[in-house]
């Protein structure tokens, strides 16, 4: 388990798939055609910024541990990575059900990864952040670090910007995000041709539970997985567990 950036990819043996998964992911943030939507992610793969890694099939016990070192090593230096940077994991297929899984079902994979991935948290969460997703400060904290969790699936068909051929996660330091929305009128800037562009991305009206961090009606939690339609998870399934509970 290595990270992966565009220096060391010719010094590490990669698998048949995984050599696809990060093709396909070159394809998709370098289509000038029809861009990606996240306008920060084509630039900060464009400045090389990005960092790879592969994790197992989720149906194995050991993927979590695999994902939990993987951004442990991540977290200990991304700042040195420079603005744009990001985590890109891919995980490895299951030929048996890549084509039966629901949006719903990789939607449980998920979140069970981030409630696993946290028991293997060597660092307490933040004092700042609140432990509780209800509330619009709430962010996803690993090794000391805050984290902007996006997913896509192979099952999304409407929600273009939501699917990839692999099972994939972008994890996005709180850090990056921060320089974007430095000040409002930048935000706002950004935030507007995001918007246009998905409108342009997806074959579904933008959903509804898109939001900016901190604002008193967001739920960062809403926004890491959308489904293929308009519909939520009544509840936020990410539950932190204290040191003492673990």
């Amino acid at each position: 388990m290595h990270l992966v950036t565009k220096e060391n990819i010719n010094q590490i043996t990669l698998e048949a798939w995984q050599k696809d998964a990060i093709q396909k992911f070159a394809d998709r943030m370098n289509d000038k055609e029809k861009p990606f939507p996240c306008i920060p992610a084509t630039i900060g793969y464009q400045l090389n910024r990005f960092c790879f890694g592969f994790v197992s099939n989720p149906q194995r016990t050991h993927a979590v541990k695999e994902l939990a070192h993987l951004l442990k090593d991540y977290s200990n230096i991304f700042k040195s990575m420079g603005a744009y940077t990001s985590l890109i994991i891919f995980y490895e297929p299951s030929h048996e059900s890549k084509h039966q899984t629901s949006v719903e079902q990789y939607e449980q994979v998920f979140w069970e990864q981030l409630n696993q991935l946290s028991q293997w948290d060597e660092v307490d969460w933040p004092n700042h952040i609140p432990t509780n997703p209800k509330q619009p400060m709430w962010e996803y904290c690993f090794h000391g670090e805050q984290y902007f969790m996006y997913c896509a699936t192979p099952s999304h068909r409407n929600r273009k910007s939501r699917y990839f051929p692999y099972f994939m996660l972008a994890i996005t330091p709180r850090w990056v995000l921060e320089k974007f929305t430095a000040t409002p009128l930048q935000a706002e800037k950004m935030k507007t041709r995001i918007r246009e562009r998905l409108v342009e991305y997806d074959s579904i009206a933008i959903h509804p539970d898109l939001n900016s961090y901190g604002q008193n009606d967001n739920y960062e939690w809403k926004q890491y997985f959308l489904r293929d339609d308009d519909t939520t998870l009544p509840q936020c399934p990410f539950h932190k567990k204290n040191r003492e509970q673990e």
